[in-house]
């Protein structure tokens, strides 16, 4: 009867035993499973974040070119209006300075001939 006995005990640990390693077995697979999940999310979540990165380098590049052309027309815009500006006041420069000339030329005719007639008159009253 001991043997039997024995026999059951052994029976019994080596049952305990083969289902003690079939549930660490299962709970490996599991785990690896799990490890497996978490991998493809991370990389999943990854990718997703590059894509997203890149499509925001792309937008604020445009954003950045776009500015600089707004800049650049605003400056041709600007030099425009300088150089038009300039051209008036030259023009009105070039206009005065003749006016100007116009006038002094004018005067002298008028001194010219005031000294002339007043010649005349004195040349009249010494004859």
């Amino acid at each position: 009867m001991k043997k039997i006995v024995m026999s059951l005990a052994l029976c019994a640990l080596v049952g305990l035993s083969f289902t003690s390693c079939r549930e660490t077995k299962e709970e490996a697979n599991k785990a690896g499973d799990d490890i497996e999940n978490t991998t493809e999310n991370t990389v999943n979540a990854t990718k997703d974040a590059t894509k997203d990165l890149a499509d925001k380098t792309v937008d604020a590049a445009k954003d950045v070119a776009d500015n600089v052309k707004d800049a650049a027309n605003e400056a041709a815009n600007n030099l425009k209006k300088d150089a038009e500006n300039m051209a008036n006041d030259t023009k009105d420069a070039v206009n005065k300075a003749t006016d100007d000339a116009i006038k002094a030329g004018e005067d002298m005719v008028d001194k010219a001939k005031d000294a002339g007639n007043s010649a005349i008159d004195k040349l009249k009253k010494g004859n």
